[in-house]
């Protein structure tokens, strides 16, 4: 086969160097952002007048059956032997349309190609993180108000310290997921920046409108600098970077689980979904799932490592060594979205030993520090209080007995304020009702928490969730874009594209929706409904006229295909007349009869039931890999 590059360089290559020269089986995985990034091209060089609308419009056909193609054998790239995935889709593009196909890389560089690739699957991959930090945080918030009265030991130095409430547990590790997500949500900031258009290292020739283009594919704006752009992985290393304290919150939260559910601790135990036994001791029931995100956790701070010391010398601008940059990115973003789907399930199975829990949060005299405030009320200062209390600590030792087992002779010998008061400060109610601060224990300032948390998960998806600088992409829809989704569902609807909807029902299910946004103003948008734990369907798709064209409504099919997969759904259907689209996007046509659950719930109390014009399509997700 012929090399793209071919000509300085001639004679035959040897076989070992094509197999260390060689990426496409790992960058084969960016052949749906290749293709965008290549219609988008065709575009932007049709608009200088390079090529033809004409000559465009074959060429995006072309690439959209090679998308097309890609996505209905997942395995077909793995038999090729092509350098990459660009020689790849550039030998099938000129397959099929000869040497137009050629044409295609006019003013173009494999640089700003992979660049552009790879900020496209990045984009990508934030959004899909995002959501499921949002799943992992509604795990936790609902085992915190399943448990929001659980009296638990708190723990410093894995010694019993002070009782804290379970739920108090949970809302510390929605935190540390809270500010995982802001990190992605920076990071998206400066992924947002379009590298296309910028050559190999110095800028293209031909008069590209980089910000129309930068727009077409989502990013914010084009790049500033084209020397930084192809050889700029900084977005990479920032990416690993938020992946790596992620992976740290995640282990942290397991080893918690492995020592609670210990035969020595025995507080919690696991579900048997996500635990396994012995191959020879019967009686062992083994944490393996939270081992395996603590294991893994090393993987994805190997992979930032590795990138910091490959970046960490390269001079300007492209070098092959970036070629290094995909496989840790890669693995570490298919192991996070492992761990982080899995939390979920481990949460929602555990189950605390309450009285065991409670028994443990008063023993080993937890309750000294209450002894000591104690003191502080009846004006002893603290740290005569405090070694006051460490004596008394001392002579409980001695006899055996808990600080609330002492006479209050025995105690105001040591500490002569003592009053037969003090047994009200030592019961674990009254240890943890005192801690009523801002992000403190007591029942009232967790259950605050767990409200202002929802709150906060609800607003973030239309703060933080930017997908184009917050001015143009795709989000979860909110109340205030209610006018327009009834807007557009009106409008699709009196074309008979779609099925109507009132705008009572649209705000009943307006967090099903999500918007397409373009320059601020919502241009697009769509709903999912959830059908059974395994199937759900995309409806209400419509996108303003007069910004067709843009790939707004692509977007919104890939906002719900991933938030189905956050979900664990495994199929997602349409009921479409325009089939051509939904191809493109990765679905196949298929019986209505093959969805009962479609024609039992809705077909049979639809207007068009016995005249449907209407396509059934589905596609099946890979929750495996995230792909």
């Amino acid at each position: 086969m012929t090399a793209i590059w071919q000509g300085r360089v001639q004679g035959g290559q040897s076989a070992l160097f094509r197999t260390f020269n060689d990426s496409l089986p790992f960058d084969r995985r960016l052949v749906q952002e290749d293709i965008d990034g290549s219609i988008a091209w065709a575009a932007a060089i049709a608009r200088a007048g390079i090529i033809s609308s004409d000559e465009r419009a074959r060429l995006e056909k072309a690439l959209r059956e090679i998308a097309a193609m890609a996505a209905n054998d997942p395995m077909l790239l793995t038999r090729a032997s092509d350098e990459d995935v660009h020689s790849w889709v550039e030998r099938e593009l000129v397959q099929r349309v000869g040497d137009l196909g050629k044409k295609l890389h006019t003013g173009r560089s494999r640089n700003d190609q992979v660049a552009t690739d790879l900020r496209l699957w990045c984009m990508k991959q934030i959004r899909a993180r995002l959501g499921e930090l949002d799943a992992a945080n509604e795990s936790l918030l609902a085992l915190a108000e399943r448990e929001k009265e659980t009296v638990f030991p708190g723990f410093t130095h894995l010694q019993r310290a002070q009782p804290v409430l379970f739920a108090h547990w949970c809302l510390a590790y929605v935190e540390m997921f809270r500010r995982d997500s802001d990190r992605f949500s920076d990071a998206l900031d400066r992924v947002l920046r379009c590298p296309l258009g910028s050559g190999a290292l110095a800028g293209t020739a031909y008069p590209i409108d980089r910000q129309r283009l930068a727009k077409d594919l989502g990013f914010e704006s084009p790049s500033a600098n084209s020397l930084d752009a192809v050889s700029d992985r900084d977005f990479v290393a920032e990416l690993l970077a938020a992946a790596a304290i992620c992976m740290l919150h995640l282990s942290r939260m397991s080893e918690d689980l492995i020592f609670y559910a210990s035969g020595e601790a025995a507080y919690v135990e696991l579900s048997d979904e996500v635990s396994t036994g012995s191959s020879l001791m019967p009686q062992k029931k083994n944490p393996d799932a939270c081992e395996l995100i603590r294991g893994k956790t090393g993987r994805v701070i190997g992979a930032l490592t590795g990138a910091l010391a490959t970046f960490k010398a390269l001079p300007l601008a492209y070098n092959k060594d970036l070629q290094e940059d995909k496989e840790p990115l890669f693995d570490a973003m298919d192991t996070l979205s492992m761990c982080l789907c899995m939390t979920p399930v481990i949460l929602r199975g555990l189950r605390i030993d309450r009285d065991r829990a409670k028994k443990a949060a008063i023993a080993g005299y937890a309750n000294a520090t209450e002894l000591a405030d104690y003191l502080v009320g009846k004006g002893v200062p603290f740290r005569e209080a405090h070694g006051q209390v460490g004596l008394l600590v001392r002579e409980a030792i001695r006899q055996g007995k808990p600080l609330e087992g002492l006479s209050v002779s025995d105690m105001a010998a040591l500490a002569p304020l003592v009053e037969p008061d003090v047994y009200i400060t030592l019961t674990v109610d009254a240890a943890i009702g005192r801690r009523s601060v801002p992000g403190g224990t007591a029942s009232d300032q967790v259950q605050a928490r767990v409200r202002e948390a929802r709150r906060s998960l609800r607003t973030a998806r239309r703060t933080k969730r930017k997908t184009a600088g917050g001015a143009t992409g795709v989000r979860d829809a909110t109340v205030e874009d209610l006018n327009d989704i009834c807007r557009l569902v009106d409008l699709w609807s009196s074309k008979g594209e779609n099925l109507p909807r009132s705008r009572d029902e649209i705000l009943e299910k307006i967090s099903d929706f999500g918007v397409a946004v373009v320059d601020g103003a919502v241009r697009g948008c769509a709903s999912v409904w959830v059908y059974e734990s395994d199937l759900a369907e995309i409806r209400s798709l419509g996108i303003d006229e007069g910004f067709h064209g843009r790939g707004l409504g692509r977007q919104l099919v890939q906002f719900f295909l991933e938030r189905a997969k956050v979900l664990g759904i495994k199929r997602v259907f349409v009921l479409t007349r325009m089939p051509a689209f939904f191809e493109k996007c990765g679905f196949r046509t298929v019986s209505i009869n093959s969805l009962p659950q479609k024609v039992t719930k809705d077909c049979a109390l639809c207007p068009k039931n016995h005249a449907c014009d209407e396509i059934a399509m589905v596609q099946d997700l890979n929750l495996e890999n995230g792909s």
